[in-house]
């Protein structure tokens, strides 16, 4: 299976922020939200983008 442009993945300490399909990471703190961010985006082959100080999503272009 090929995925193309889509969020594999969304990582907040923001609970009240996401709601939805994608698997969603929930951190205790930006540092932990940061590492794994950074793990799952090296995990699942996507790129990291972070929309907020709260919100990190992980796409697929």
């Amino acid at each position: 299976m090929n995925i193309e442009k889509a969020i594999l993945a969304v990582i907040t300490t923001n609970s009240q922020k996401v709601d939805g399909g994608a698997p969603i990471f929930y951190c205790e703190s930006k540092e932990e939200m940061t590492k794994v961010a950074a793990n799952l985006e090296a995990i699942i082959d996507g790129i990291s983008h972070a929309l907020s100080d709260e919100l990190y999503i992980i796409v697929k272009h």
